[in-house]
């Protein structure tokens, strides 16, 4: 179960909520957050890098005086509740004076911070490199339109430093790239039961670790 804190907080007048963008190309590449002001998330992301957290999702849900704005941070090693306090508290007043930030929070609404937990959504390199060895499920969508599901396990990211660059799978013990800008959706799946025989499931990863360098290298 993730931790989580909660503040009830209130603000002054009406912005709707942006939604951040999707920026593609090769270097540089992350999918949107869920729906939260670009104000907010911008204000809360430098509050949170001086105290070693990262910003990994935020969304700001309901309506009227049921609003919730959840924040969902991390870092690496996870996140325990002394570090979910801390970020309620460093976020709460930061979000009261920062101008911007207000006008897109208008009235009254909850604050919850909490870690992403394990079923958490991937949107960036980084997120996917922490997630290595886990089972993800990516939703994917090619040039022509055409759109795929693919579940398997994590076994490399690349930097998004070139063209074609992207995630490697292990999908029913074959490897599978897919490269970044085809990537709609994505996320960690816990897996009930036994873990698969590690000699069989070692073999396939060692092939797929293998075709990643092998593209690398060219």
């Amino acid at each position: 179960m993730p931790f989580y804190a909660r503040w009830m907080v209130s603000r002054a007048s009406p912005e709707r909520p942006g939604r951040r963008g999707l920026d593609a190309h090769v270097f540089s590449w992350s999918l949107p957050m869920a729906e939260c002001p670009d104000a907010v998330a911008d204000a809360v992301a430098a509050v949170l890098a001086p105290l070693g957290l990262e910003l990994f999702d935020a969304e700001l849900i309901g309506a009227g005086r049921g609003r919730t704005l959840r924040v969902y941070i991390d870092r690496d090693g996870g996140v325990d509740l002394d570090a979910i306090t801390a970020a309620s508290e460093a976020i709460s007043p930061v979000l009261d004076h920062d101008p911007a930030a207000a006008r897109a929070l208008a009235g009254p609404y909850a604050l919850e911070v909490s870690s992403p937990g394990v079923e958490r959504p991937l949107r960036t390199p980084a997120h996917f490199r922490r997630a290595l060895s886990s089972t993800v499920s990516v939703k994917t969508r090619d040039a022509e339109g055409r759109g795929e599901r693919r579940r398997g396990v994590l076994v490399h990211a690349d930097e998004p430093t070139a063209e074609g660059a992207g995630i490697d799978l292990l999908v029913d013990d074959e490897p599978v790239h897919v490269a970044y800008p085809e990537i709609v959706q994505a996320r960690t799946v816990f897996e009930w039961g036994p873990a698969p025989k590690p000699s069989k499931g070692n073999k396939a990863r060692n092939r797929a670790r293998q075709h990643a360098a092998e593209r690398s290298d060219r």
